[in-house]
């Protein structure tokens, strides 16, 4: 019989590496302060149609995805569960030298590789932060994919900080605006208050249309984890616009250079305007637009089913080479 040391001592590294438990799989990451690890999940298996999931924030997580586990495997479509560096499943440095985007393009490709995955069986899907970083992979790395999806972005923050100071702030209670703003200039982000009017005032309405007592599980339990850390020197304080890093990511110019079968999600009520959404299906060389009507940042909830419908048809598309523009 093995020794209580020796099965410690194997067990040490179970789900490092290449060791699978439950389709969970973590994954060393190179980086130029050192060595992490980021956590993944595998569901389903078909050899033709992988999806690598690219959750928003930055620093948010990947549960929130969990809406795909009652579609996605009745469809016969093998999806990746990802929680990037800094998130909560994964390692979190305290390095601000790692919020970067150009490394974070780098450990998607990491993970990738790992995985296994490539140009014969690899979709990537990015929501929001996550569309981003999936439009700056598919930039530079294009012929390892199958097929992209950019979820609930747009190609240029300048514009998605346009709509929401010419169009969406207008419409809110002008009093909550003058709130939000003054507690935002003195950096009183974690005032209660502050979280309250943007739930209130803005969210409902534009990041997900229902009660907040209603908000699903895992959409709870994804924002609770939230790394502040990574999110607010990078996108801001809240969805409401991006101040930080990214404030001046434009990619508008180069979406001609993509040139994999491309599907692009808008939605009528989201963050975003919907028709900057629509602009990346129109500019990409093989694109494919799908509007939620009544959706909003997470259109993946407040308009599931056709949002769902629409990401399955364009992968068994892709899949079958039946893909139209």
């Amino acid at each position: 019989m093995e020794s209580a040391v020796s099965l410690a001592s194997y067990f040490d590294n179970s789900g490092r590496g290449d060791v699978l438990s439950g389709g969970v799989k973590t994954i060393p990451i190179q980086t130029p302060k050192g060595t992490f690890h980021v956590w993944t999940k595998r569901v389903g298996n078909n050899p033709r149609i992988k999806l690598l999931l690219l959750h928003g924030g930055p620093g948010c997580t990947h549960e929130y995805f969990e809406a795909f586990d009652t579609y996605l495997p009745g469809a016969g479509i093998e999806y990746y569960y990802y929680d990037q560096l800094g998130s909560a499943y994964s390692d979190q440095p305290d390095i601000p030298e790692l919020c970067d985007l150009p490394r974070f393009v780098e450990e998607v490709e990491q993970v990738r590789l790992a995985l296994k995955l490539g140009p014969g069986n690899f979709f990537l899907l990015g929501q929001s932060w996550g569309g981003i970083l999936a439009i700056e992979y598919a930039l530079k790395y294009q012929q390892n994919l199958k097929g992209l999806i950019v979820s609930n972005m747009v190609a240029s923050i300048p514009e998605y900080n346009r709509y929401a100071r010419e169009v969406l702030m207008p419409a809110m209670d002008q009093n909550a605006l003058t709130q939000i703003k003054r507690m935002e200039a003195a950096g009183d982000f974690d005032n209660p208050r502050y979280e309250h009017l943007l739930i209130e005032h803005f969210y409902v309405q534009h990041v997900l249309r229902m009660p907040p007592d209603e908000w699903p599980d895992p959409v709870r339990r994804a924002f609770a984890k939230i790394n502040k850390k990574i999110y607010i020197p990078m996108q801001g304080p809240s969805e409401m616009g991006a101040s930080g890093k990214l404030a001046e990511w434009d990619r508008r110019a180069d979406l001609p250079g993509i040139t994999v079968p491309t599907l692009s999600i808008g939605a009528g009520h989201d963050t975003m305007e919907p028709a900057q959404m629509e602009l990346i299906a129109n500019r990409v060389k093989k694109g494919r637009y799908l509007f939620c009507p009544n959706g909003s940042h997470l259109a993946i909830y407040d308009d599931q089913q056709v949002y769902m419908q629409g990401v399955i048809q364009f992968l068994t598309d892709v899949d079958s080479a039946r893909f139209r523009s």
